[in-house]
Parts: C-alpha cells; structure tokens; sequence
C-alpha cells in the first residue's frame, strides 16, 4: 500500500449564538452537556461504522467512470478532448479515487459561535499513464465547510451544510510516469470534482449526527405506567468545552394525555463540569413524576396478608393483642391479619447533602378474619414511611432501590379506646421490610429516564447528589 499525503478537512459548525455559565438550572429541566471529545467520538464513529467512505469511492466509480480517459472529464466529450492542447490524455486510462482511508477527526469548541471539525485523510488516485504501466498519485486536500444550526420538523437540534469548497494542496506522484503538463491537467480536474465527491460525505456525516441528536428529544416509556416527551427547551449553548441542551421532560399517561405535576419551588444549582467529561443532571421533577404516576395508578396501594409476610414476622390476632393487651386483648386469638394499606396523597422526595429520602403518606387499615372468613376492621392508622432511596445509573435509566429508615404511626380510629399507637412501630416496620418495601422496588424498575445524547453511556458513571437532583458524569 503506497503512502499518501495528510489531508484535512475543516468543517465549522455553527451551532448557538450564547455560552453557557454555572448558574440556576430551571425546578423541571434535564440538563445535558456533551464533551466535544464525545461529538468527535461520534463523527469518528459515523465514519467507522456506515457505509460513507466506501459510498464516495462508489460514485467515483460509477457516476464519473474514472476522473481522465474516453469515460472520464478529459476524455472524448470532456473538458480537453482529442485534438485539444493535450491530445495525450486519450492515453490516460481512467484516472480513479480507490482510496479514501479513515479520517482522523480533531475539532474545537468556539463559545458562542460553533464548532470548528478538522477530519485528516489520505487520498489515493490509480489509473494508467500515458507511456504504460500503474500510476498512482496522492493528493493533499483541504475541505471547508460551513454549517448552520437548523430546527427539524420535530423540534429536534439540525445541522445544515450551507456551503462547502476545497484547497487542493500538493500532489505527489507516487509510481508510473506522467509528463509535466498533464500535471497540470490533473491538478485543475481535481479542483473542479473534488467538492463534488467529497462534499456530500461531509452531509452524510451531518445526518449521522444529527440522528444521534435527535435521539435525546424522543418519547421514552416508563414502564406500564407511562411515557416523558424529552423536548428542547432552549437552543444549544457552546462553551469551549461542552455543548449544553436544556432539555424540557413532558409526562404523558398511557392514553397520550400530559401530566402536569407539581414542579419544585426551588431551581436548581448547577455544579461545574471538569473538562473531557460529560453530564447529566436528573431533576427532582423526575422523581416526582414517577412517584406520582405510581400514585395515580395505585400501583402504591397493597393488601398485606400472611402470604406476603415472611415467617418470621408475627402477623395474626395472638400477635397483635400481645403488643397493646389492654386494647386488643379481647380479640379472637390465632385470626389472621389483614393491611390494607392505600396511598391517597403525594408522595414526597428530597434530595440534598449526597443523600435521597422518599416520604410515603400512607393509610393502613388493620384487619382481622372471623372464624367464617369474613375480614373485620380493627384499626386505621395514619403512617408517614421514611425510605432511603439507593441510586445506579444504566445506559438508559437511573434506577432505585428502596429501604425502610423509619416509620412514624398516628391512630386514626379503632374499635376499642384509644392507647399509645406507638408501641406497633416496630411490628409495622417489620411487616412494612417484609412485603411493601419489596412490592415498591419492584414497581421502581421502570427507573428514571435519561436522555439519550450521541451515544454517551452513563451505566459507570460517577453519581452526585446536589439539592433537588442528581448528576451523572463520565469520563469522555
């Protein structure tokens, strides 16, 4: 394989007309910023995985059939045809670009303007020469482009190419024999077919990102319970070393209806990035809005039966009339117990000093089986359930898993006299450990959403939590 010249293309994309500043991030939106290294890794990528290098060799190929020769420009019919200044170039068989190696890509962020994207390649050019035999050339270009930022029909961020031309550097005739003045004839067909062949490869790689981009704005499911729209709230902002998207979550139920939750009162405090590394901050909105779709559905209500309770946990009328005798110690002895426990108001999360908590308001009615079968109210309890809540990230979703802290009890009603409610905490814990708090992180594996955003994985990402949310960062 001969060596080739570098060459460069330099693609500056025009991309928000602001910069962004640590500062207040608004109560409900998700804040995404993507490391330039990561906007280069995805061009890389587009260029790796697709079809773009070898779509450009193909239209060489077959649209020009070879740059010189009977089927190419210069050929007969072409730019300088028999009996022109250079009749020799009938003798020119097919001149083609076959090679077109990996660009290597480099680019800098410019704050609030765009971003400048240099893509180095090698450029290779085979036919044959005018005296016989194999000529290669190789060809040093450099391609400018200027893109500006665009919205598509969706609402999504788009890359436009609004103009693109070339600079031809210096060519280098690797093996085979060509007479100095079809130098020339090749350096002036390659200045007019080069932005042809090669400024479509830079849409190409334009459309590759902009799908990447598009995939942070889409409808993502939350399990059974759901969907959160994620929409654009404002336009991209440019530092020198992220791109940042303000991005607005819409909650949607089943039937396509949006939810509008109650948002924070507080906005949101946004920590530094430390550079080659991107982020995502999760709103406390988030977490609300799964916790209130779970509580719209019910999917937080339970009844609790000896079934559910492991056995180690006492759970009939014995049991209970042992813990408070002067009340319930006239009730039938050995019944099984029943707890109808039903959320009925919203519950509460909080986040702050590196630590999540979930408030769960709960009404649990207590109640006994009759010799015939037929449950009976006992008691209802008015409960308030403090759950820490342990927080992983995913590719997709930051993901929950509840724990018992403590659990505080008010009598309601009873039907006996009233008597110091507290002394049934501990038995309530046990029974709550035992089969909600499972129930609950079953439930709270539809986790909570994160946008997608060319690509960045944030499953062994380092997790922070700041005052009402959660950061996500990952190293680019």
């Amino acid at each position: 394989v001969p060596s080739m010249m570098l060459g460069m293309w330099s693609l500056l994309l025009l991309w928000g007309l602001a910069t962004p500043c640590q500062g207040l991030l608004e109560t409900v939106g998700t804040l995404a910023r993507i490391d330039k290294d990561e906007l280069g890794k995805a061009i890389q990528n587009s260029l790796v995985g697709g079809p773009i290098l070898q779509n450009v060799l193909g239209t060489v190929t077959s649209v020009n059939q070879g740059l010189l020769g009977s089927g190419g420009l210069l050929g007969g019919g072409g730019l300088l045809s028999y009996g022109g200044i250079f009749g020799v170039v009938e003798e020119l068989s097919g001149l083609k670009i076959e090679e077109l190696t990996l660009p290597k890509v480099s680019l800098k962020l410019l704050p609030g303007f765009g971003v400048q994207l240099s893509l180095h390649t090698k450029v290779g050019l085979h036919g044959s020469g005018p005296l016989g035999g194999l000529l290669q050339l190789a060809a040093e270009v450099n391609v400018s482009s200027r893109v500006a930022l665009g919205v598509s029909s969706r609402g999504t961020p788009m890359l436009v190419l609004k103009r693109c031309s070339t600079l031809l550097g210096h060519i280098s005739l690797l093996s085979g024999l060509l007479p100095a003045p079809l130098f020339g004839v090749v350096e002036q067909t390659l200045f007019k077919v080069l932005p042809g062949l090669l400024c479509p490869m830079v849409d190409s790689v334009l459309n590759v990102v902009n799908e990447l981009l598009g995939t942070a704005l889409s409808l993502v499911p939350i399990g059974a319970l759901g969907s959160v729209e994620f929409t654009l709230a404002t336009l991209p902002l440019i530092s020198n070393q992220y791109i940042e998207l303000d991005i607005n979550p819409i909650v949607k139920s089943v039937a396509g209806d949006v939810i509008d939750f109650p948002k924070p009162p507080k906005p949101i405090k946004v920590p530094p990035k430390e550079d080659h590394t991107s982020q995502v901050v999760v709103p406390l909105y988030l977490f609300d809005t799964v916790f209130g779709l779970l509580q719209t559905t019910g999917a937080l209500d339970i009844d609790i039966t000896s079934e559910l309770v492991s056995s180690n946990v006492p759970f009939t009328t014995t049991d209970l009339a042992a813990l408070v005798p002067e009340a319930l110690g006239k009730l039938p002895p050995g019944q099984q117990l029943l707890l109808s426990v039903r959320v009925k108001e919203a519950t509460s999360v909080t986040l702050q000093k590196k630590k999540a908590t979930v408030s769960i308001p709960a009404n649990i009615h207590v109640l006994f089986y009759r010799p015939k079968g037929t449950p009976e109210a006992l008691l209802e309890l008015n409960t308030v359930l403090t759950l820490n809540a342990q927080l992983a990230p995913s590719a997709t979703k930051l993901h929950l898993s509840l724990s018992l802290e403590r659990l505080s009890v008010k009598l309601a009603s009873s039907f006996t006299h009233a008597f110091d409610v507290s002394r049934l905490e501990e038995w309530l814990s046990d029974v709550v450990r035992a089969a909600y708090v499972p129930k609950l992180n079953v439930d709270l594996d539809v986790g909570i959403p994160l946008p997608k955003v060319l690509n960045v994985n944030f499953a062994n990402a380092a997790l922070d939590i700041i005052e009402n949310a959660v950061t996500l960062t990952v190293a680019s």
